[in-house]
């Protein structure tokens, strides 16, 4: 108990010794597209801020954007009105951090003289001491799909997601920030999500945690989702410090081969550290390994995994970064030897017997004629030289590779945005010796959702012609092989590697070959800054090249040849991230 009164008292003097602190950006928000554009098009990277690690900073970004404003002496090459639009957008939305603390735009007809007094927030308080926004956040949305083979007969074709919370930000004295948002969400999948989350071997409701298991075989899926956290700088403007609930996500792409936010919210400490051109992070997270929830409800064991993340500026126009991660499972202990701070904590692994699962990663981007911007990642799982240059396929080459690039304007026509990207990861990358240290949480991967075995591509175009309207177009393609039966072949994360199949002549495209194309539509109108309406679609190809189960699927049998998926959709939403099917 003494020890406990000691730790919680060390924190409190801790907090009050601290000089300043900040909130975060959503990490699926289009302000990072804003931030990664202006970047880019500016031709050198901010030290001050580390768009490939998310989420960023509100403090940071704003103050990013005002060094870049015309009347700061900078102004970026080729900034359209519509740049300079969002800058301004951002900058008043988030007017705390702004030169004279108060950015945000009075509104001209506020509520009762009471409600949205500031144009972009339903209450905003702001003292000497003390600031808070209260914001509403709901989005709804009504689909219509169609399938062929058509679904069974109770699975209906109208579809329909409906969440509504809250949202609340701020800080005391200036030393401490806080965020909090829950939502009660309500939802009717895809079929072939709804395959996902009801197959027996996953439960999973992809980004979310506890759910309630639908009534029937046509019935919505029920959850919430609550994030949030404290923040203060230990170090001003050096050492900042976080605690909560929330996801991360760490590259530049699409998707990440390192963190991405496709699993649900985790509870975590983070240290980001930024000093000169370097920005390192270490991040503690407690993870839930896999679990059968079919077995009734029950308080369920936790994980644990420490992720290091280090970058450098190393020229103007060049980052170059180091990832390592450990994941282990001390029943509900954190392992004291992984709390250290200092990177490169496989060698903590190596004494601790080599029983965790460790991943280690280099990431790179360049920025090109301010138009072009390049990045990549390399990972890798486990891998004995000697065999990755053997050819003889051993199953322990546990790897995956990812580059891409960025174009912005493309071809001289303003804010039309291109991007391109080519992922891979071998067979049995992620996986672990047993079912509890593998690279997952809450039943879903921590890094690319298709797991391992599969090679894909994505291309993306994005072009906001007006002010308000935003037009996002994306194309998806990748090859997966199948665990065919009970053969374990490398491509189901779950599976522990001790059962592979065979240790030699595993390929990047292990066992029978899956194809997907997916292509998607967006048409978003903002009536008002964060309150969007949004029409659009997606068709989805499934083709099975061998007579095998529809992967992650409970509810049908063995299928061979395409299967196609497509759907309409309209929503309105309100603060809120406009959620996706398209990842898989």
């Amino acid at each position: 108990m003494l020890r406990k009164v000691c730790i919680f008292s060390s924190f409190i003097f801790y907090v009050s010794a601290s000089f300043a602190q900040t909130t975060f950006l959503p990490i699926g928000s289009e302000d990072n597209q804003v931030l990664d554009r202006m970047e880019t098009r500016r031709g050198r990277l901010c030290d001050s801020q580390a768009m490939g690690d998310k989420p960023e900073s509100r403090r940071n970004a704003v103050h990013f954007l005002e060094s870049l404003k015309p009347a700061a002496g900078v102004s970026v090459t080729g900034a359209s009105s519509i740049d300079l639009y969002n800058m301004e957008q951002m900058i008043s939305e988030n007017g705390e951090w702004a030169q004279n603390e108060d950015g945000a735009i009075n509104s001209k007809h506020p509520w009762f003289n009471t409600f949205y007094t500031k144009q972009y927030d339903l209450a905003h308080v702001k003292t000497k001491d003390f600031f808070v926004v209260v914001n509403p956040v709901f989005s709804g949305v009504v689909m219509q799909q169609h399938n062929n083979p058509a679904q069974p007969s109770y699975i209906s074709n109208t579809l329909y997601t409906n969440s509504q919370g809250a949202e609340i930000r701020g800080w005391i004295s200036k030393k401490v920030g806080f965020y909090t948002s829950i939502t009660d969400n309500q939802e009717k999948f895809p079929y072939y999500v709804y395959n996902l989350a009801s197959n027996p071997k996953r439960q999973a409701v992809p980004g979310a945690d506890y759910f309630l298991q639908p009534g029937s075989p046509n019935g919505r899926y029920d959850y919430m989702q609550a994030s949030g956290y404290i923040n203060f700088d230990a170090v001003k403007d050096h050492i900042n410090v976080s605690f909560g609930n929330g996801k991360h996500f760490i590259g530049d792409g699409i998707s990440s081969l390192f963190l991405t936010d496709y699993s649900s919210n985790m509870p975590f400490l983070q240290l980001q550290t930024r000093i000169w051109k370097i920005n390192y992070e270490c991040l503690y997270l407690e993870l839930t390994p896999q679990y059968d929830k079919s077995q009734g409800d029950a308080l369920v064991a936790h994980k644990f995994s420490t992720i290091h993340y280090l970058t450098w500026n190393t020229f103007k126009w060049l980052n170059l970064g180091f990832f390592e991660a450990e994941v282990f499972d001390r029943p509900n202990v954190y392992e004291i030897s992984y709390l250290n701070p200092i990177i490169f904590s496989t060698a903590v692994n190596r004494f601790n017997g080599e029983g965790d699962k460790s991943i280690l990663g280099m990431s790179g981007k360049a920025i090109i004629a301010k138009h072009v911007q390049l990045y990549g990642q390399l990972m890798f799982n486990e891998f004995r030289a000697k065999e990755l240059f053997g050819g003889k396929g051993w199953y322990g080459n546990k790897w995956g590779i990812q580059a891409g690039a960025k174009y912005f304007d493309a071809f001289g026509v303003r804010n039309l945005d291109l991007q391109a990207e080519l992922d891979a990861v071998r067979p049995y990358t992620y996986t672990a010796k047993d079912t509890l240290a593998n690279y997952t949480n809450y039943n879903q991967p921590l890094a690319d959702p298709l797991g391992s075995g599969f090679i894909r591509t994505v291309g993306v175009i994005k072009y906001q012609p007006a002010k308000n309207v935003y037009v996002t177009l994306k194309g998806t393609y990748y090859i997966q092989g199948v665990d065919s039966g009970s053969a374990n072949l490398g491509n189901n994360i779950f599976n522990p590697y001790r059962t592979a199949q065979e240790q030699y002549g595993v390929s990047m495209i292990n066992g029978p070959k899956n194809h997907c194309a997916i292509i998607s539509l967006n048409l978003s109108y903002q009536l008002r800054r964060n309150i969007f309406l949004d029409l659009g679609g997606s068709y989805r190809k499934y083709d099975a090249s061998a007579t095998v189960a529809q992967p992650e699927s409970s509810t049908t049998g063995p299928v061979s040849g395409p299967l196609t998926s497509s759907y309409v959709y309209f929503g309105v939403r309100i603060n809120a991230i406009r959620r996706q099917y398209d990842f898989f």
